[in-house]
């Protein structure tokens, strides 16, 4: 990737992101003024998943700018790696509001039915979550185009935790419209939203946090991936036999290692130029910040 083209990499990716965290400081308002107004717990629960988009927006801008940065002597392989450690911050975050969404509502639930009274809770209460649901859905296919179109899983993370707040809206959105239609005797209807939500934000964090765990732990990249990357070595006539592939995943980009054999009696020159074609083939299929070694060997 040219500098020219990584420095806009990085200023749309740090656009969208300040975008959404001055939206998601809106909403996080909107609905703690809400929750508390309406005696909503939904709501507040729903608050404080908004206030998790909000840190993980702050991480994002910290990280997307420090992956950004190109190799240098204490990093030979770029610094794609602290885009993956955002990456697992943000699931972490998610799962931990999740889990803490569920405490939540399960605790109103079980003092419900064992006679504590549960206050109704009010209209604007409804309307925030419904609010909430327009915006934040709306961001979650603004940053997930722009997440895709860079190739930054850290941003992709980020929408799909506004994709998880738009989902807990909703499920607020019904449980407070179900208790104020009926009457304080579903009031219930609130906490229970609540932990109805909570699976699905755990579900995403746990979809966001197992990629990062195998990156971090050198996993391969996918058998089709690799067949792939073979398929492409021996589409060059002069190549023959690739072995010892080995193949990770760096943040937004991957590393690629393969031994190959081509004709012993070749001159140094022209080994050198097949390399390089292969090199630039591998680079426009897997992106140009592919890290690629190639070792020559001749044939037997």
């Amino acid at each position: 990737m040219s500098e020219l083209t990584s420095v806009s990499r990085e200023r749309e990716l740090y656009r969208v992101t300040i975008i959404c965290s001055f939206i998601n400081l809106l909403l996080l308002i909107l609905k703690f003024l809400a929750g508390m107004l309406g005696h909503s717990a939904a709501m507040l629960a729903d608050a404080v998943h908004s206030l998790s988009d909000f840190v993980t927006d702050l991480i994002v801008l910290i990280f997307v700018r420090i992956s950004n940065k190109p190799q240098d002597q204490g990093h030979d392989n770029g610094h794609g790696k602290y885009e993956t450690l955002a990456t697992a911050i943000i699931g972490l975050v998610l799962l931990g509001v999740g889990v803490g969404i569920f405490w939540n509502g399960a605790s109103t639930i079980y003092l419900f039915f064992n006679g504590v009274k549960i206050e109704q809770p009010g209209l604007i209460a409804l309307v925030a979550a419904l609010v909430s649901i327009f915006f934040k859905e709306g961001l979650f296919r603004y940053t997930y185009l722009i997440g895709k179109r860079f190739d930054s899983s850290s941003v992709i993370a980020n929408a799909w935790h506004h994709r998880s707040d738009a989902f807990s809206s909703i499920g607020t959105a019904l449980g407070i419209g179900g208790a104020v239609l009926l009457g304080d005797e579903w009031a219930v209807l609130d906490p229970l939203a609540a932990v109805v939500v909570s699976f699905f934000i755990v579900k995403v964090s746990l979809q966001l946090v197992v990629p990062c765990i195998e990156e971090l732990l050198e996993k391969s990249l996918p058998q089709e991936v690799e067949a792939d990357i073979e398929a492409i070595l021996l589409s060059f006539p002069e190549v023959s036999e690739p072995h010892h592939l080995r193949t990770r995943q760096i943040g937004s980009y991957c590393a690629i290692e393969v031994h190959i054999r081509m004709a012993g009696e070749m001159a140094l020159t022209e080994a050198h130029e097949v390399t390089t074609a292969i090199e630039k083939r591998l680079k426009e299929t897997f992106g140009q910040r592919t890290l690629i070694t190639i070792h020559v060997e001749p044939k037997k």
